[in-house]
């Protein structure tokens, strides 16, 4: 028998967050390329209503959820040499977590405020389907997260980053397609 080991066996974490992961990941693509095509069969209507998004929010939150992904990232790392630290790190992505949604949450607000919700247009209605799956996904890392604080082995540990690692991925295509691209 040979000591050769499998990609499978290279993975971080385990086999199944990757199914995982992939299997969201087409979940998010599917949603983005209806979006797309939604948006080229009416151009000059998804354009009015993206100005009506807040790019600085969804900046900011960008920047808030690769923040958190380093962070999770050097839980992680900390893993192996402290609890306490990983501990930390893992807290830190957490509160980053947090402040995406309050901000996420303000910019629900802002459009409640004038009027636009789900039904406003097929443009809102993508707007609140993929940022608010996404946000659910947000709240389940964060689920992740907390249970990890307490039962957070090495491997599992892998696990979680990777699965939030995904999230941060998602909202680095949602950002720029969603509020910037016309």
């Amino acid at each position: 028998m040979t000591d050769q080991t499998s990609i499978i066996d290279d993975l971080p974490g385990d086999l199944m967050i990757w199914v995982l992961i992939v299997s969201e990941l087409l979940v998010f693509g599917a949603g983005l390329l209806a979006f797309l095509g939604m948006r080229a069969m009416d151009p000059v209507a998804f354009a009015a209503d993206q100005e009506a998004l807040n790019r600085v929010a969804g900046a900011a939150n960008t920047i808030v959820l690769v923040t958190s992904g380093y962070c999770a990232a050097r839980a992680v790392n900390a893993a192996a040499h402290s609890v306490r630290n990983m501990r930390l790190w893992l807290a830190a992505a957490m509160a980053f977590g947090v402040v995406f949604l309050v901000v996420k949450g303000f910019e629900y607000a802002e459009k409640a405020r004038h009027g636009i919700g789900i039904e406003t247009s097929d443009f809102f209605t993508f707007y609140y389907l993929l940022t608010g799956f996404h946000a659910l996904h947000v709240v389940a890392g964060l689920i992740v997260f907390a249970l990890l604080m307490r039962w957070g082995t090495p491997r599992n540990l892998e696990a979680g980053a990777g699965f939030w690692h995904m999230v941060d991925l998602v909202w680095v295509l949602l950002f720029p397609i969603i509020y910037l691209v016309h």
